[in-house]
């Protein structure tokens, strides 16, 4: 079992930064694939971006390429989420995800996931 806790969500102006944290307990982080997905109000949960454990790949959906980078310190059992330029479109409640192999096409996570956070609300102000 792992149990994923995400911090660092705020108010924003756009234009601004935030950095996600997201924390899993148990001992075998290192060989989790770690993401983030996003659900605005009214819209579907979306894929962000995320970086596998076994070659460090990275992936992101299209709208935040460039903005937003992903990285892990497995020594912390920690995923980040480094988001800058924000946009008030970029505003939603993050979730961290951890799954043991993600399913991946397009450039996007389409399956695969095992654990969800509770989300951490990002809003950015026009």
């Amino acid at each position: 079992q792992v149990e994923l806790v995400e911090s660092g969500g705020g108010l924003v102006q756009a234009g601004g930064s935030l950095r996600l944290s997201c924390t899993a307990s148990g001992r075998t982080f290192s060989s989790y694939d770690m993401g983030w997905f996003r659900q605005a109000p009214g819209k579907e949960r979306e894929f962000v971006s995320a970086i596998t454990w076994l070659d460090i790949s990275s992936y992101y959906t299209e709208s935040v390429k460039g903005r937003f980078t992903i990285s892990r310190y497995n020594t912390k059992n920690t995923v980040y989420l480094q988001m800058n330029s924000l946009k008030p479109e970029d505003s939603a409640i993050y979730y961290c995800v951890a799954g043991r192999s993600f399913a991946v096409r397009g450039g996007m996570i389409v399956g695969g996931i095992n654990y969800w956070g509770q989300g951490t609300q990002v809003t950015v102000s026009s």
